[in-house]
């Protein structure tokens, strides 16, 4: 027999205690990254920031060409750029779990009660799972994960990189299949481009 987990996917717009998601979502990521790495396979994401310029860059190119979604192309463009020039690090991977999207989470009120759908985990570059930090949680939730993390500059901003990306990426793939993936993707870009003004 198969029964459901409880809870629901969460909402940004539907948070009423970010800062308990903020703090169980980090609590999760701290916890995966004390696995032992012992023949871990490489995630499916998690690699140099480097392999996602092309898809990026072509992603933004995309946009241009759909002037009702409004997105400052200029602007993703230089985010994307000024990342590109961040050190990678790959010299220490950590277990990731590679695809915290809101989808991939379930909330029993405010509070994280499971992450689902693992088959994206693997070793890798510990910016990658930071990307609740945008698509869900409002600047001092995301302050609040940021410290439980000890995210420094770098990482933060290899996984604000990585989190807009995704983004771009997904918005004119779903804009017109995918309501609820088209417009976290919106939520992203926003955040980013607030987060980086």
């Amino acid at each position: 027999m198969y029964r459901w987990l409880p809870g629901e996917p969460p909402r940004p717009d539907a948070l009423g205690h970010p800062v308990l998601l903020a703090e169980d979502l980090a609590e999760f990521v701290l916890a995966m990254r004390s696995i032992p790495l012992t023949d871990a396979p490489r995630a499916y994401r998690g690699g140099p920031l480097a392999e996602l310029d092309a898809a990026t860059r072509s992603a933004i190119e995309r946009l241009r060409a759909i002037p009702e979604e409004a997105v400052d192309c200029d602007a993703v463009l230089a985010v994307w750029e000024k990342a590109s020039r961040i050190p990678d690090r790959q010299d220490r991977p950590v277990w990731l779990r590679a695809d915290l999207m809101p989808g991939n989470l379930l909330v029993v009120g405010d509070r994280l009660s499971s992450v689902i759908d693992f088959g994206c985990m693997g070793a890798g570059d510990p910016a990658c799972d930071l990307f609740p930090a945008w698509n869900l949680l409002p600047a001092d939730a995301r302050e609040v994960f940021r410290e439980a993390l000890a995210a420094d500059e770098a990482t933060w901003g290899r996984g604000r990189a990585r989190t807009l990306s995704q983004a771009l990426i997904a918005l004119p793939y779903y804009r017109n299949t995918n309501p609820a993936m088209a417009g976290n993707a919106r939520h992203v870009i926003r955040a980013v481009l607030r987060e980086t003004a």
